[in-house]
């Protein structure tokens, strides 16, 4: 069996005194999706904000591909192929789809500041290169009708889309999906799930969801793990994880009804 593509070992961060996380271990298998879900308040933004650097652990490390990244910067880990979907969109309003998805890809670039401001041949052929990956983007999320208008007058529906698209621009191994859902219609909802899937199973890709909507997240993982006041309660199967009695105490309060049925 090979090594998991991502590793958390004994995480733990506090906050003066308030402890979010608490000595989380979690095994992350290359290919495949990993929920991870819990009430508010269970340390779930908390984990990935240490996965992409944003935090550092007070204790424990945090390894992506063997290699420790816990207190890297984000921009190093998110170079070395960890990209994230926010839950709160971080788009450039006025830059329109094409440009924010360019936006992604920035840390590809290789072309030196002089070839750029005279437009060299080696800048031409890496920005051509570029575009086209990124056209390959906005045909896989059905996005070319909305390619040259700005992305503050799209529908939220479609801006999360293309905020989805910005962070696979960056090629990841790594996608780290901050409730993609929330916000979203059903039709748009069913949509989202289906790229998903797709990046699943067309890309390769590996990626860890944070998510409430449970019935989206039992259709999807392939594992679930449950936080509950920055402890890990349960991991495992998505039918098994919900009915555990561990995870229905955490999210109902000790009552016997199946979560997500």
């Amino acid at each position: 069996m090979s090594a998991p593509l991502l590793q958390l070992q004994d995480v733990h961060l506090s906050f003066r005194g308030i402890k979010a996380l608490q000595g989380v271990s979690l095994d992350i298998p290359e290919g495949e999706i990993t929920a991870v879900i819990g009430p508010n308040g269970a340390g779930k933004t908390s984990l990935f904000n240490c996965i992409s650097g944003l935090y550092v652990p007070t204790q424990g490390q945090i390894l992506f591909q063997g290699a420790p990244i816990s207190g890297q910067p984000p921009h190093l880990i998110a170079r070395g192929g960890v990209a994230r979907m926010f839950q709160n969109l971080a788009l450039f309003d006025h830059l329109t789809v094409l440009e924010n998805l360019l936006l992604g890809r920035h840390h590809l670039f290789r072309s030196r500041w002089w070839g750029d401001l005279f437009y060299s041949g080696q800048t031409r052929r890496e920005e051509i290169a570029h575009r086209a990956r990124v056209e390959e983007i906005i045909d896989f999320l059905d996005l070319e009708s909305f390619r040259p208008f700005p992305v503050g007058i799209l529908p939220y529906g479609v801006r999360k889309r293309v905020e989805l698209g910005r962070a696979l621009a960056m090629e990841p191994r790594l996608l780290l999906l901050d409730e993609p859902a929330a916000g979203l219609n059903t039709e748009e909802t069913e949509d989202l799930a289906r790229y998903v899937l797709d990046i699943k199973e067309e890309l390769g890709i590996t990626q860890i969801l944070i998510e409430h909507d449970l019935h989206f997240v039992f259709d999807l993982a392939d594992s679930v793990a449950v936080l509950d006041f920055g402890t890990r309660v349960a991991h495992g199967a998505p039918a098994e994880v919900k009915n555990d009695p561990k995870v229905i105490e955490a999210y109902i309060g000790g009552s016997h009804m199946e979560i997500a049925s």
